[in-house]
């Protein structure tokens, strides 16, 4: 089946108003109607509200980088699942390789963060991907398999088609100039949507979306989508400029 292209900008602790302000902007000229790809934008958390004000009405997804999944309580510094949905956006990314690395989150709670998204109504883009030491020892699909299951196990099959987007990103090639080629993305993502087929069907595995993260730009972007199972992209530094990722959209178009 043909599965709609989607091109989600993360920009990390990049950009501040007034750029995001020429960024929304800059939207307008992007391909819209049919067989446009779907766009999602992913600010930091102090930029979120103006975000969503600012595309409020068009097509573009807004959605956080992280977001706690307690309600409320003594987290400083945090931002909870609710908070998100009460300021407009409509989606957050959950377990980004720097979030599980950096941050130090678990299998268990990036699984907390998904169902505390799913339940408030919000789109999960749920990450998932290898270290260089972990492709290195082969075992690739080993983690990736053990982090898509922890994330997805047990949820309806209907949810996981409609409101979970899978982005494979080797942690390898995110912000280091280097790219799966073209071979290495697809045999993941064929992985990743084999095992959504054995866990939650064939039909879901068929209608799931799932981007490839690392090191895209708008000139390898069409080769990786040519691939039969890369959907889009997380896109991280070529997100930050309008006319890079305007570039990367526009290779969406089916």
């Amino acid at each position: 089946m043909t599965r709609r292209a989607y091109l989600a900008g993360n920009w990390k602790m990049h950009l501040d108003r007034g750029s995001i302000a020429e960024f929304c902007e800059a939207t307008s000229a992007f391909p819209s109607g049919e067989g446009a790809p779907r766009v999602g934008l992913f600010p930091p958390a102090v930029y979120l509200a103006e975000t969503a004000a600012a595309l409020r009405g068009s097509e573009i997804v807004v959605g956080a980088q992280t977001a706690r999944p307690e309600d409320h309580g003594a987290f400083t510094g945090e931002v909870a699942m609710r908070m998100v949905r009460d300021v407009g956006a409509t989606a957050v990314i959950v377990g980004h390789s720097e979030r599980r690395h950096v941050f130090g989150e678990t299998d268990a709670d990036v699984r907390a963060r998904v169902d505390a998204a799913l339940a408030l109504g919000l789109e999960v883009v749920l990450c998932v991907g290898e270290t260089l030491d972990e492709r290195e020892r082969d075992e690739t699909a080993t983690v990736v398999l053990r982090q898509l299951d922890a994330g997805l196990s047990g949820i309806d099959g209907a949810t996981v088609a409609e409101a979970v987007t899978v982005a494979y990103e080797p942690v390898w090639a995110i912000g280091t100039g280097r790219t799966a080629s073209p071979g290495q993305a697809q045999e993941v993502h064929a992985l990743v949507r084999a095992r959504l087929a054995e866990t939650h069907g064939e039909d879901v595995a068929a209608h799931t979306i799932i981007q490839y993260g690392g090191s895209v730009k708008p000139g390898n972007i069409a080769e990786l989508l040519a691939c039969p199972d890369v959907d889009g992209a997380l896109v991280g530094g070529a997100s930050l400029d309008p006319a890079s990722f305007a570039a990367i959209v526009a290779a969406g178009v089916a």
